[in-house]
């Protein structure tokens, strides 16, 4: 693809740009290691809530969307939009909780919630599990889709294109280590406008170039591909089987760790709630994050998919065919612009994993089990080296991959069945250290063995649901029986938990007795009314757009209805309860 002097000018200044934000947040990010990794703890809702998208709107997403369209319709984002209802739980049952947990990490909430030596190694094998291995193979996924796109758009091979995305990498690396959170924050607000921009751009222009919505409909129809067109799988669908639909909407949600919708909320998610000015700032920044990611993104890439159906059929890696229609149907005049975005979503991304990864390695494993007793500029120097060793470990782990999709989901099986521990250990006094021990260890032995010894290829919608469902349920059993099979925590260390966190009653009554003066509210009913409605909300607009623009206006209208009535009962609430406007 041929580049003009003013796609390279613009290309440019959006580095600049990016350069100049990093220079302009370095003192701050400097003085301490909260303003590092939190921004000192005084972000706004809507500049949280942004960058949570931002961070998960990266180079990758377009490109796997185009492949689970192309390999099981648009019902094939099925498994990532079951997270919704996840991510409305966080909103409603859990933001506040974390928020007054005061923690810099999700994972140094191992140590007020459990006590001694199991509390220390839970926090000390997530932080290297999480933030090097975990991260890196998420970091890893985000290179090669950059490889992928820089590779067809230069036509250069995997090595060479690696090679601009190491420069890449260290660009973001720098703007990370120099600015910090702040600095990703505001590049990820300005990141975000730029990218959402020129994917909707791309998707008119996609759609043009196969005749318009009808006529792709028409050719995807004749060419025997009209089931793809279907939101949800029909009942014998060979696209998408429905008990992979079932698997999605059922248990994926709820029972499996996946970053950026780990039930009860966790990893970046969660330090963009710590990063809050309050717990109302909490709660709003992670609604406004569910409401874009689901409803307001997902469109674009997916007319764009369909299109490439039509205009690239047969394509052997079919996440390409989002690249192919850029290269060959944008004019040359936006092509600058479309580079940058891309270079925008995918920057955003390193930028949040590389500063979330170094808080883990910083935080939860050198400053707890190695320094105890260094100057917080050396936790800030440590914070930057951290930053430079993912870098390269992730570039290493690139080399090596070659499906994002396939990434995607064997996270997502290893994660499998940890979630029930995660949403309960707020909500139930008995979960205890070893409960989430024993569901991390269990979930990864399972779901590889099925894989790797008994030949299951999650690549397959019903394996893929096969492995889900038996990973979940031995990993469910299991740590249950661990939980009831050793102690529960010291009464001290609960009782400074529920102190300071405020949890329900219900499930901490033993607990509750030996606190007496600690006032919890009792809206469980208002939060399950809220978190329903959060769900018809998001859902509402999602379907309801897609409906009205696949020439379906009945119902696309009658789904925006029930989307608004269900802001309507939300904001009620919320307003109710005092939560719905936030006092600056």
């Amino acid at each position: 693809m041929r580049l003009t002097i003013i796609d390279w000018l613009v290309i440019g200044a959006y580095f600049a740009l990016n350069v100049g934000i990093g220079f302009y947040y370095k003192a701050r990010a400097s003085s301490s290691v909260s303003e590092f990794f939190l921004s000192g703890r005084n972000v706004p809702w809507w500049l949280a809530g942004t960058s949570m998208v931002a961070t998960t709107f990266a180079a990758d997403t377009p490109l796997v969307v185009t492949g689970l369209v192309a390999k099981n319709g648009i019902a094939g984002n099925w498994i990532w939009w079951s997270f919704l209802m996840s991510g409305m739980l966080t909103v409603f049952f859990y933001a506040r909780l974390w928020r007054r947990a005061g923690v810099m990490t999700d994972i140094e909430f191992a140590e007020i919630r459990y006590s001694g030596k199991p509390a220390a190694f839970l926090r000390g094998f997530r932080s290297v599990y999480l933030g090097v291995i975990v991260n890196c193979i998420i970091l890893g996924w985000v290179n090669l889709a950059m490889v992928k796109i820089l590779g067809l758009i230069f036509g250069i091979d995997k090595n060479h294109a690696l090679l601009i995305v190491l420069g890449l990498i260290a660009l973001t690396s720098f703007i990370s280590t120099l600015a910090g959170l702040w600095g990703v924050l505001v590049t990820d607000m300005v990141q975000f406008v730029i990218k959402m921009g020129m994917v909707i751009v791309l998707a008119v222009f996609a759609v043009n170039a196969v005749g318009g919505i009808d006529m792709m409909k028409e050719k995807l129809i004749s060419s025997g591909r009209g089931e793809a067109l279907n939101l949800v799988p029909a009942l014998n669908s060979v696209w998408m089987p429905m008990i992979t639909f079932l698997v999605y909407v059922s248990v994926n949600w709820w029972a499996t760790w996946y970053p950026g919708a780990e039930p009860g909320g966790g990893g970046y998610v969660a330090q963009r709630m710590f990063s809050a000015k309050d717990e109302r700032h909490s709660m709003l920044a992670t609604l406004w994050f569910n409401i874009a990611h689901y409803a307001i993104r997902p469109w674009p890439w997916i007319l764009t998919a369909l299109a490439s159906l039509i205009l690239f059929p047969g394509l052997k890696d079919p996440e390409t065919g989002y690249i192919r229609v850029l290269i060959d149907y944008l004019p040359a005049s936006l092509r600058g612009l479309m580079i940058a975005a891309f270079a925008a979503a995918y920057m955003s991304t390193i930028a949040t994993q590389l500063n979330w990864g170094a808080s883990y390695l910083i935080n939860d494993f050198w400053r707890r089990f190695v320094k105890r007793d260094g100057s917080e500029q050396y936790y800030v120097r440590a914070s930057q080296v951290a930053t430079v060793l993912l870098t390269l470990v992730s570039a290493e782990i690139t080399r090596h991959m070659d499906s994002i999709g396939g990434a995607w989901k064997v996270l997502i099986v290893t994660g499998a069945g940890t979630g029930g521990v995660l949403l309960l250990r707020w909500y139930w006094w008995r979960i205890n250290a070893w409960s989430e021990v024993a569901a991390m260890i269990c979930a990864a032995v399972v779901s590889i063995s099925l894989q790797v010894v008994f030949g299951f290829d999650t690549d397959q919608p019903k394996q893929f649901a096969l492995v889900m469902l038996t990973t979940v349920a031995i990993t469910t059993i299991v740590w249950l029986a661990v939980t009831y099979l050793t102690s529960p925590e010291p009464n001290e260390t609960l009782v400074a938990f529920y102190r300071r966190t405020h949890p329900s009653r219900t499930g901490w009554a033993p607990i509750a007795a030996l606190a007496p003066e600690v006032k919890v509210a009792s809206d469980g009913l208002n939060n399950l009314l809220d978190w329903v409605a959060g769900c018809a909300l998001v859902y509402g607009v999602l379907f309801g757009v897609g409906k009205l623009l696949l020439g379906d206006v009945t119902t696309g209208l009658i789904l925006l209805a029930i989307s608004a009535i269900s802001g309507i009962v939300i904001y009620r609430d919320l307003s109710r309860r005092g939560w719905a406007t936030v006092v600056e």
